[in-house]
């Protein structure tokens, strides 16, 4: 008898954490001030300076595929975690949360999930562009390898947007958020080559973490700048364990 119990009891969790998902892409769908931007604007981008602009220059086509796929993921991950957390802490909600009969991340892990989600989403898009007005050709393994970095790339930036969240309030944190998105994916190669700006400001991009993960992007498709896996990959570890751990210390701070 008690073995025919013990399963649904510990599956409890885990249902938990898929109805926290659920909400919480309820809400994301409920706010297509987010919803609709982050996905359309790296299409549109994509479809201007990888399509219009460069007709027939299929190395265009395919470094922009892999840039501006980078820069719609830092968006999604920036602006899905820090302007929501700075809005729920302002309101009080993360306060209230903690007395409830919650698996312990769970908010943490469904923001996670749909931060991932649109990643996914806005590969698909820019994918399906490059592949039918783009003349964009990859191996499968590219592809894959494309998605691979795009969905894994959000942590980082989920980290970042998740410490400014505990920093400022709601209407303070797309503000800040800006500030730092778009001049980072700028001077990090997502707009444009680096070979096209400034050799001070190309000799310096190495500082931003969305230029790592968009090295990474560009390996898959054979258009980066020649750095190393393993020195990309250790970068992104550590500002999301950095940061992950300053926004930690800050809700702790508040509690």
């Amino acid at each position: 008898m008690m073995d025919a119990i013990a399963p649904p009891v510990a599956r409890t969790p885990w249902r938990a954490y898929g109805l926290e998902a659920k909400y919480e892409l309820l809400r994301m769908l409920r706010e297509p001030a987010f919803c609709a931007p982050v996905v359309a604007f790296p299409a549109m981008f994509y479809l201007l300076f990888g399509v219009l602009l460069n007709r027939g220059n299929a190395a265009a086509a395919e470094y922009l595929l892999a840039s501006y796929g980078v820069f719609g993921v830092v968006g999604a991950a920036l602006f899905g975690f820090g302007v929501t957390i700075a809005m729920d802490r302002e309101r009080g909600y993360l306060r209230l949360r903690r007395a409830l009969p919650t698996p312990p991340g769970a908010q943490l892990l469904a923001k996670m999930a749909m931060a991932m989600l649109f990643a996914a989403i806005i590969s698909g898009v820019l994918a399906l562009l490059a592949a039918t007005l783009g003349g964009v050709s990859l191996a499968p393994s590219q592809w894959c390898g494309l998605l691979a970095v795009n969905v894994l790339g959000v942590l980082p930036f989920a980290a970042i947007g998740l410490w400014v969240g505990t920093l400022v309030g709601g209407n303070a944190a797309p503000v800040l958020l800006n500030l730092i998105y778009l001049p980072m994916a700028f001077l990090s190669g997502l707009w444009l080559p680096l070979s096209m700006l400034p050799d001070w400001l190309a000799r310096i991009a190495s500082a931003w973490p969305a230029y790592h993960l968009g090295q990474l992007a560009l390996k898959v498709v054979g258009h980066d700048r020649g750095g190393a896996t393993w020195l990309h990959l250790l970068v992104l570890v550590v500002v999301t364990i950095a940061c992950f751990a300053l926004a930690q210390r800050r809700l702790a701070a508040a509690e």
